[in-house]
This record gives structure tokens, sequence and C-alpha cells, in this order.
């Protein structure tokens, strides 16, 4: 295979646009400091309407983010202890729903919560949650005698989705 070949494919590799977008930015940079640095004549290739208009970086969304008080008055409202348990571990603990949903036993230990095969790809992280929520979920497992190898919340995801949505809707 010659040189060339091997180069374009490793320019193709990873099929993400905002991958392409930062290669796309890291050789138009090379290119500019050799014309800058080296030779003033030289025509940057990545200087082309056509390229700088696919590889155009995409506007950022700007996310509305709900104040505290509207995240406790949600909690508080929640009458269902598993779903106010759920909500809880969300908001103090920062966990995604599909992190409270793979929670078993032997990942709580006292405020210290492990999360296995975390998004962020590695094998394992861990949340620390406040006493008063960690004493709250002890005595969830407690009293519906979750056994160490089973889910403290034995829901899909699709459910919980809904159950979210229900509780913000009540208020």
């Amino acid at each position: 295979m010659e040189k060339s070949a091997v180069f374009d494919l490793e320019l193709d590799r990873g099929d993400k646009q905002q991958t392409k977008r930062i290669r796309y930015s890291h050789l138009s940079a090379f290119f500019n400091f050799i014309r800058t640095n080296i030779s003033q004549d030289f025509q940057n290739p990545c200087d082309t309407l056509i390229l700088r208009k696919m590889f155009k970086a995409t506007p950022m969304t700007s996310w509305d983010i709900m104040k505290k008080d509207v995240i406790d008055e949600i909690i508080f409202k929640t009458d269902k202890p598993r779903n106010r348990l759920m909500l809880e571990l969300m908001a103090r603990g920062g966990m995604r729903v599909g992190e409270v949903l793979k929670l078993t036993l032997r990942d709580v230990q006292d405020r210290k919560l492990t999360l296995r095969d975390p998004k962020s790809g590695q094998r394992r992280e861990h949340v620390f949650i406040p006493q008063k929520v960690a004493d709250r979920l002890k005595e969830y497992i407690r009293d519906k005698n979750i056994q160490p190898d089973q889910r403290v919340f034995p829901m899909c995801y699709e459910a919980d989705r809904t159950t979210v949505k229900r509780a913000g809707e009540k208020r």
C-alpha cells in the first residue's frame, strides 16, 4: 500500500462529524504554519470553499438550566419513595438515568457509589452522595430486601423516562 493511501485511511478513521472537524482544523493550522513560516507562496489545500462549508462548526446550542429551587420542588413533590430517590441520586449525585438504573447493592458503600461501565469508557467511576440521600438509599434497600446481585431499581430505561417526565409535569 502506498503512503498516500495510508494517509487517506488515517484521515477517514472515525465517523463522528466533530472528529472530522477537529482533524480538518489541525490540518488547516498546520498548512497555515507552513505558509507563515516557510513559504509565503504556499497555498493551503484546506482553504477551499467546499471544505470550509463541509467542516463548518455548528453553532452551540444553549440549554435552559433549571434553578435549584425548581429541582428541589420536583423532588419533594414526588410521592413514591423510589421515584424520589432516583431523582435525588440524579440531582444530588450528578448521575445519569442509566447509571441509577444499573446500581446494585454491591455498588453501594455508605456515601460512595460505584458506577460500572460508565459512559466515560472507564471500567469504574465513583460518585459521592450526601449523607441524607445515602441514608434514604440504605433504608430503601433494607425495606425492599434487595440482594447483593439485584439491581436497586429493577426497571427499564423507558419506564424511568416516563416516571421522570410525569414527576416534572406534577409541579
